[in-house]
């Protein structure tokens, strides 16, 4: 029950091995800056880091880097035991709803798929068909991130344009990071030792990506992300909810294509749109430096993320718990306190000791006498690909 599990990125590879049995990560690693000459590779076993720097052309020698890298750390992928490869796909459309089997007709429709999200899948493409050719004889299965909000009600997901052309296009709210939203409101539930069914949870994926979700009985009623991965909270380096109007005004009046506004949109708004840098660590530095745009870029990430957070807290009627996961809603007790500031009224009590601890274990940092539940709870999205991997190969 090892899987390798692949995550293919634009110009980067992560890669683990997951013992699915033992619920750990025997190896993980990362390749990147694929296409330049200086790129970098680093695979981390038995608690040593190998690292290399050299030319990756494509996807085809970072896989191929990777896996050799893998064996000068101690563990080839001959010995590694795979019985399986999971691989994360960003978009999965009206199309997939479930982990699949991957074949060449799943490949083919992954592909097409690439005009909701044309900075994820064509990356997910290239790692399945790398790692398809690599390993022939291992089957290999796409955990679809938009699957956890396929059954969105259809107030939540379709959007207030003509109906003819959304049908057309299949234009409706998909959602991603559902990989992680699903993993960690169900790991809520295991913490608590509560039944998922009994339960209001939002939750808040905040890392260089950031989505919320509201889950119901375990299973999703909302979510931030739309139709690609632009909309919602403020995030990295992507905007997040703007005017539509302001797509128009770029196109008349700075000139701006197509590509030029997703390129603004997309790379270079967000945090780093606002401030300049995109790490979370440097932002808060820069706060403390007393740097005016850094400050204005914390307060818009925080005023959207308590946006979000009030409307799913009035949407669900009742909320048993907020959860926060990710980069930075595991390790920013900043944002966190800023998040759920002044929200006593609301049933929110945060308590400052317990929210200011630095861990990697799932726990409460709500004060004891908080109607409502506040967790930090770590996402393992590999853990979650590669069970789902095990589960439908050995099915």
């Amino acid at each position: 029950m090892t899987v390798l599990v692949i995550n293919s990125g634009s110009s980067s590879v992560k890669f683990q091995v997951v013992d699915v049995e033992q619920a750990d990560g025997v190896l993980h690693g990362i390749v990147e800056r694929i296409g330049e000459s200086d790129a970098t590779v680093a695979v981390t076993y038995r608690g040593e880091t190998t690292e290399r720097t050299l030319e990756i052309p494509d996807h085809d020698a970072a896989l191929r880097t990777a896996f050799e890298t893998m064996a000068e750390a101690g563990l080839s992928l001959a010995d590694a035991g795979v019985t399986a490869v999971g691989h994360r796909v960003v978009h999965g459309g009206t199309v997939f709803s479930e982990p699949t089997l991957i074949d060449d007709d799943v490949v083919a429709t992954v592909d097409r798929l690439s005009a909701l999200a044309p900075l994820h899948n064509p990356a997910n493409v290239k790692g399945i068909e790398v790692a398809r050719r690599e390993l022939p004889d291992v089957p290999q299965v796409a955990v679809f991130d938009t699957a956890f909000f396929h059954a969105l009600p259809a107030a939540a997901s379709t959007y207030a344009i003509d109906r003819d052309v959304a049908r057309e296009h299949d234009i409706k709210r998909y959602g991603m990071h559902g990989t992680s939203h699903e993993y960690v409101s169900g790991r809520v539930a295991e913490f608590l030792e509560r039944d998922p069914q009994s339960l209001n949870q939002i939750v808040l994926h905040l890392g260089n990506g950031a989505s919320a979700s509201a889950v119901r009985g375990g299973a999703a009623v909302d979510t931030t992300m739309g139709l690609t991965p632009l909309e919602g909270l403020v995030m990295g380096t992507r905007s997040g909810d703007i005017d539509p109007g302001i797509v128009m005004h770029l196109r008349r009046s700075a000139d701006l294509d197509v590509d030029g506004i997703d390129t603004l949109l997309n790379r270079r708004s967000g945090i780093k749109g606002l401030s300049g840098v995109t790490d979370f660590r440097e932002l808060r530095r820069l706060v403390d430096d007393g740097d005016d745009d850094a400050r204005l870029a914390f307060d818009v990430y925080v005023h959207r993320l308590r946006k979000y957070l009030g409307a799913y807290m009035i949407g669900l009627g009742r909320v048993d718990v907020v959860t926060f996961t990710a980069g930075v809603g595991e390790n920013s007790p900043e944002v966190r306190a800023a998040a759920l500031a002044d929200l006593e009224n609301y049933g929110i009590v945060l308590d400052a000791e317990r929210n200011a601890v630095r861990s990697k274990d799932a726990r409460v940092i709500s004060a004891d006498s908080s109607a409502v539940t506040v967790l930090v709870v770590p996402t393992d999205e590999e853990l979650a690909i590669a069970r789902a991997a095990v589960a439908l190969t050995s099915s």
